[in-house]
């Protein structure tokens, strides 16, 4: 099979391993700014569900469900960085897109809430 012919089969599994790869970077990225930005005041949101939150959850994190996020914006300071988490890195990506559109200049998305354990 040619160059061409494998592309055509095979691309599908290519976009899912570049998708895979990005969020892996973007989360280690994240990590190593975390220190800088907790000095900063950085705000630790946990938007997975209030059951998988009390089932474990990072130090210092703040629970709020994505679906509530929107209507409390107000217990997000804009001032300070905003940290986001959830169990993959999906929903905290949909809460990063919410809290940008909103006006939140500094939001990053650190996937795993398992990335802020110590």
């Amino acid at each position: 099979m040619d160059f061409a012919g494998m592309f055509q089969q095979y691309w599908p599994l290519g976009l899912v391993a570049l998708w895979l790869g990005y969020k892996w970077w973007g989360a280690r990225r994240v990590m190593a700014m975390l220190p800088a930005l907790k000095q900063q005041g950085a705000m630790l949101v946990d938007v997975r569900s209030e059951a998988e939150f009390a089932g474990g959850s990072a130090p210092g994190t703040v629970n709020i469900p994505l679906p509530a996020l929107g209507s409390r914006l107000a217990d997000i300071p804009k001032s300070a960085p905003v940290v986001l988490c959830c169990a993959s890195g999906t929903r905290s990506g949909m809460a990063k897109m919410l809290l940008k559109k909103n006006g939140y200049g500094q939001v990053f998305n650190i996937g795993k809430w398992t990335h802020l354990l110590p």
